[in-house]
């Protein structure tokens, strides 16, 4: 089966895309890598005769893939060609996936925001990461802290007395 798997990830890496890598799973799978594009497709046995689970993915910053976005048995026997159209479509889910969806803008985005219940949004996670390349201010101690360390600083001073008692020491 392994043959035959590995075959058919060449003949379909050739067709989708002009750089990638062919490599072996651990599961006993093939795997092809389109670095370029960011993205991965899997072909694994599935136990039946002449079929395949294939899923696909995108590849994260590192370099190490993300879990499977979509997956779909396909039959061997059948041509590049299908199956390099199936592969497309998965691709083309996990492209739609990994997209963001547009924010709300002008009039509507302002209405729909005024209805809520006054509850704040988590930011996405892109507007993490771009915020996250700004530096922090420098944070400064609150009065209530001061507080806190003055009231730790009596108790001390409270028991420094009662264990010297005051006798000029």
């Amino acid at each position: 089966m392994y043959t035959q798997l590995r075959e058919t990830a060449a003949e379909l890496a050739g067709v989708l895309w002009r750089e990638h890598t062919v490599y072996r799973e651990r599961g006993g799978g093939v795997v092809i890598r389109g670095e370029h594009v960011g993205r991965w497709i899997s072909l694994g046995p599935t136990g039946g005769k002449d079929q395949a689970l294939l899923r696909a993915g995108r590849l994260l910053d590192g370099g190490t893939t993300a879990p499977a976005r979509t997956e779909v048995i396909v039959d061997l026997t059948a041509g590049t060609a299908e199956l390099a159209a199936v592969c497309r479509s998965l691709l083309a889910d996990v492209a739609a996936m990994a997209e963001p969806a547009p924010a709300p803008s002008g009039r509507a985005g302002r209405a729909s925001r005024a209805g809520r219940s006054g509850k704040r949004e988590k930011p996405d996670r892109a507007a993490r990461a771009a915020r996250s390349g700004r530096p922090r201010k420098a944070r400064h101690t609150s009065p209530g802290s001061f507080f806190v360390l003055l009231c730790v600083a009596g108790v001390l001073g409270v028991w420094l007395y009662s264990v010297f008692g005051g006798y000029g020491y």
